[in-house]
């Protein structure tokens, strides 16, 4: 627990709150998210945490499928166990967006939306939460066969340790226990948001795998802009790749839990655009990281997109500035000389500050997402808000 000045104000948000009355169908039943607000020189801050999804590791441990295979068993719950299970970035922002929800609704929901679920309606956006990060988990033990990696979470990425096809069947394995999840929920509007993701998990992979010395070269006539429906759509493959891979998970998650809490369409795509704005804003300081970060705090190798022949934002304004960049980009970064040419112009350019103040702006796009949600009275609603308000913050400014 941290203290500021002598002296803090704690608040937890218990399974009641979050997880709903009817814990034990849920498979995180046993977890809670602490909420902790400090008062620092004046300054209410917000800091929480949530502790590792043991109970989805037992879930997969249940299935039938791992029980008949004890490989499959301990490959599926790599990532679940206790010290490996990495930030749980996009499971806390869903908890806590159901509960920022968390609104009387004056109009009945929308015909489909949550009236044939027999479950609680925390435990069913609890499910999505759970479904999310088997999918997050999935796409990264299939990136990491594609990216040849030895390396994730600070650990031996799954393909190292257990071989590159137990590794694939594995992310297919919990892909398939996603689907069963989404299927659980009985409602098609849902399965259509997280199939979105899983297609733009795929699209946004490929789109990086494909990417030619002549698309390499478009990117340097690329105006980034602050726009973000012409940041994701009008203006190049490499910015609709960075929505792919990172934003669209958070932003159709987000979307899913406002749903099925039965949220007018307004109310949804605000918290969609949350989502899309701070997943835009998580990758777009992963890209500054993987040039300043340490390899030991990241938890995998810095410098790895470049190595990868992956132009990101950091480069790509290193261009504007450096016409003579374009030729290097172009010629790919097979040749190492050709990375050192790049690393040398990018520290001579203004590409990592441009970067952190894009990322800064859809920070606060995020932000101010929230703050266009409909008033509440009710604390935790107010105290989760906040809490979303202060993670916009906290993505810009972490070091791994």
């Amino acid at each position: 627990m941290l203290f500021c000045r002598g002296f803090s104000r704690i608040y937890t948000t218990l399974r009641k709150s979050l997880f709903g009355t009817d814990p034990s169908q849920s498979l995180l039943s046993n977890q809670y998210l602490y909420l902790t607000i400090k008062v620092c020189g004046g300054r209410e801050t917000l800091s929480w945490s949530l502790p590792s999804l043991l109970g989805l590791g037992r879930q997969i441990h249940q299935s039938s499928s791992v029980i008949e295979v004890p490989t499959l068993a301990s490959s599926a719950e790599y990532f679940f166990k206790v010290g490996m299970e990495g930030k749980r970035f996009c499971p806390t922002v869903l908890l806590l967006m159901a509960t920022a929800l968390s609104v009387h609704i004056t109009e009945p929901p929308a015909a489909g939306v949550g009236d044939t679920l027999t479950t609680d309606l925390r435990t069913r956006q609890q499910s999505i939460a759970e479904i999310t990060e088997m999918i997050h988990v999935a796409s990264l033990l299939h990136d990491d066969v594609l990216d040849d990696a030895d390396k994730r979470r600070g650990i031996g990425s799954l393909n190292a340790v257990m071989g590159n096809k137990l590794a694939v069947l594995t992310g297919d394995f919990l892909l398939s226990r996603a689907c069963m999840g989404l299927a659980s929920l009985k409602n098609t509007e849902i399965v259509s948001l997280l199939a979105t993701v899983v297609e733009n998990l795929v699209t946004g992979e490929t789109m990086q795998m494909t990417t030619s010395s002549e698309q390499r070269c478009r990117y340097t006539g690329l105006q980034l802009c602050t726009n973000i429906s012409s940041y994701c759509h009008h203006h190049g493959i490499l910015l609709q790749k960075t929505y792919n891979k990172t934003a669209s998970l958070i932003s159709n998650s987000c979307k899913a839990v406002a749903l099925l809490a039965g949220q007018t369409s307004e109310v949804a795509m605000l918290a969609f655009e949350y989502g899309k704005n701070l997943g835009l804003a998580f990758q777009l300081i992963d890209d500054v990281l993987d040039f300043t970060g340490m390899s030991a705090s990241l938890g995998k190798g810095s410098l790895s997109d470049i190595h990868h022949g992956i132009v990101t934002a950091p480069i790509l304004f290193a261009m504007e500035e450096f016409p003579q960049l374009h030729a290097v980009v172009y010629q790919g970064f097979d040749n190492p000389e050709n990375i050192d040419i790049a690393l040398d112009y990018l520290g001579k350019s203004n590409g990592i500050q441009r970067t952190r103040e894009l990322a800064m702006k859809h920070a606060n796009l995020a932000a101010a997402a929230i703050d266009s949600l409909p008033e509440s009275s009710d604390e935790n609603v107010r105290k989760s808000r906040r809490a979303l308000v202060e993670l916009t913050q906290r993505v810009i400014t972490r070091t791994k």
